[in-house]
């Protein structure tokens, strides 16, 4: 008997759906891609893409079950059903926008909502245990829309005793690697993280880490604030003066100081690190701000200098925080190189982490393990995602 999965396996040109929800918790964005080749010869269309805030409620019971205070099994298993739900509705979304429907997808590729990283071993049962896990059920989501998903693409590369992180360094490669420019590809989600591709080397030259917080710490203090999610066109930041002298006593303590290779999230830079600045940093709500935007800009820079020898000929950056101009400015002044963006390159900002997760599904389809070891510190080259079957 044929398998059933048998007929999209191998290379092949496909429409995939890729899925990004971040550490931020603000939402979901999903983009329809069509797919064929593979690696640095890849090619990619962008069909359609959607985005959705979480409504309050499950925006409400992720941030309690992010917390170890607050988190429950209970909580944890119907939010993994719940998520699954919601993502369906944005890829509906996007499948419209692009004209399409269910029936046109040939995979869906899902990165899962992160509840809990730990990199970092900790020893249970006299044994040093590494631990990811993302919710989000890929069984739910493959019944919903009938198609294939792959998803869990972190738990490959720990298990060979790698970070699990970042995943973003593949779609770096394939895409903006260039002979005689070095560039630094910038994501600017929850976290920040960086991919520095050589100019002129291969897939394994790339180099990538997490730098510390991008947006979720400055997204925190407004809600803190304002109530609102964020600081719409960083109009607050733009307002403020930063603390530089607590900017520089953070820079120079972990997990900032850490060498790569090296991930982070909220457990570094949750609810405990928003009470830090809110008990540490300036009383004035917009100073507050800068401080926070500061921060992310000279932690990148740092963590540059610091970490990549090579010089960088540019920068450049994608995700959420490409819209907030206070962010950019301090970026384009901490740098020493051009900062631009991935619209310069035909790639919507918004929409690559989404983009990403639809390639390492495509690429898990053709039997290519995306796994990056030298940015990783995994044994081996990952085959990254588990297989979903409607």
């Amino acid at each position: 008997m044929t398998h059933p999965a048998a007929d999209w396996l191998g290379p092949r040109e496909r429409i995939v759906a890729g899925l990004m929800s971040g550490t931020s918790l603000d939402g979901i964005d999903a983009a329809v891609v069509r797919l064929a080749g593979s690696g640095r010869e890849v090619q990619i269309e962008t069909l359609g893409f959607a985005c959705r805030p979480y409504p309050g409620e499950i925006r409400q019971r992720l941030a309690a079950q992010v917390e170890a205070g607050s988190s429950d099994v209970r909580g944890l298993a119907l939010l993994h059903a719940a998520l699954a739900e919601c993502w369906a509705d944005v890829v509906q979304d996007a499948l419209e926008g692009a004209g399409l429907s269910p029936a046109d997808l040939d995979l869906v590729g899902s990165h899962g909502q992160t509840v809990q990283h730990v990199p970092e071993p900790v020893s249970i049962a006299g044994r040093p245990i590494h631990a990811t896990l993302q919710l989000g059920d890929a069984a739910r989501l493959a019944a919903r829309l009938g198609a294939p998903v792959i998803a869990d693409f972190r738990s490959a590369d720990v298990a060979l005793g790698g970070q699990g992180a970042p995943l973003a360094p593949y779609l770096d490669d394939c895409v903006f690697a260039h002979a005689t420019e070095t560039r630094g590809l910038l994501n600017l989600g929850g976290i920040a993280n960086a991919t520095v591709l050589p100019a002129g080397g291969g897939p394994e030259a790339a180099r990538a880490f997490d730098t510390g917080p991008a947006n979720m710490v400055a997204d925190a203090l407004a809600l803190h604030f304002t109530g609102e999610a964020f600081d719409r066109d960083g109009a607050l930041a733009l307002r403020g003066t930063p603390d530089l002298g607590l900017v520089a006593r953070l820079l120079a303590e972990p997990p900032f100081t850490d060498p790569p290779p090296k991930s982070t999230g909220r457990e570094a830079f949750g609810r405990a690190f928003v009470d830090r600045l809110l008990t540490e940093g300036p009383s004035e709500p917009a100073d507050l701000l800068a401080t926070a935007v500061a921060l992310t800009a000279r932690s990148v820079a740092d963590a540059l200098d610091r970490f990549v020898p090579e010089r960088l000929d540019r920068v450049i950056a994608s995700g959420g925080g490409v819209r907030n101009p206070a962010l950019l400015a301090a970026l384009r002044e901490a740098l020493p190189c051009p900062v631009e963006t991935t619209a310069a390159y035909g790639l919507d900002p918004d929409a690559k982490e989404a983009v990403l997760f639809a390639l390492l599904a495509h690429e898990w389809a053709n039997g290519v393990c995306t796994g990056l070891p030298a940015v990783t510190g995994a044994s081996r080259p990952a085959r990254q995602g588990a297989l979903y079957l409607p």
